[in-house]
C-alpha cells in the first residue's frame, strides 16, 4: 500500500546497471489480494490514464462549477498545465477527461484546476480510468 502509481525506485526488482532491460514501475495495487502490479518501460500503456474522478473538491471561490468547464489540471506539482473537461458530479465529485492521457494517475492525490495563472481550486483523486 505504500508504493505510488508510476514508482521506479525501490521495487527491487530488475534494474540492474549491467543491463539493457527497462526498467519496472508500479502501474496499480491489488488491495483485496495484497498484489502489486508492476510493467516493464516508462512508456508502458498501463501507466497512463485519460480521466479520472476525485472528490472532497474545494472551489477557491467557494462556489463549485455549474455543469462542466474546461480548463487546464495538473496532478503533479512541476508538471505543465493540461487540457481537460470537469464535469460536476453533485457537489463533491467531479469526472476529468485529459485531451492527453496522463502518466501516473495516481488516488488520494491531489489534481488542481487552472485558468491560465489563475487557481480555480481542486480535489483528491480517487479513480483514474484507462485510455480507451
Amino acid at each position: 500500500m505504500f508504493y505510488t502509481l508510476g514508482q521506479r525506485e525501490g521495487l527491487g526488482i530488475g534494474g540492474r546497471q549491467d543491463s539493457q532491460q527497462s526498467p519496472w514501475y508500479v502501474a496499480d495495487k491489488d488491495m483485496v489480494n495484497n498484489r502489486l502490479i508492476a510493467v516493464q518501460g516508462n512508456d508502458h500503456p498501463l501507466l497512463y490514464a485519460s480521466s479520472l474522478v476525485a472528490e472532497q473538491l474545494h472551489w477557491i471561490n467557494g462556489q463549485p462549477i455549474k455543469d462542466s468547464l474546461s480548463c487546464t489540471a495538473k496532478i503533479r506539482y512541476r508538471q505543465a498545465d493540461q487540457n481537460c473537461q470537469v464535469y460536476l458530479d453533485g457537489d463533491t465529485i467531479c469526472h476529468v477527461d485529459f485531451e492527453n492521457p496522463q502518466r501516473a494517475v495516481t488516488p488520494g492525490q491531489s489534481v488542481v484546476f487552472y485558468d491560465g495563472e489563475v487557481c480555480l481550486g481542486g480535489g483528491i483523486i480517487t479513480e483514474s480510468r484507462a485510455p480507451l
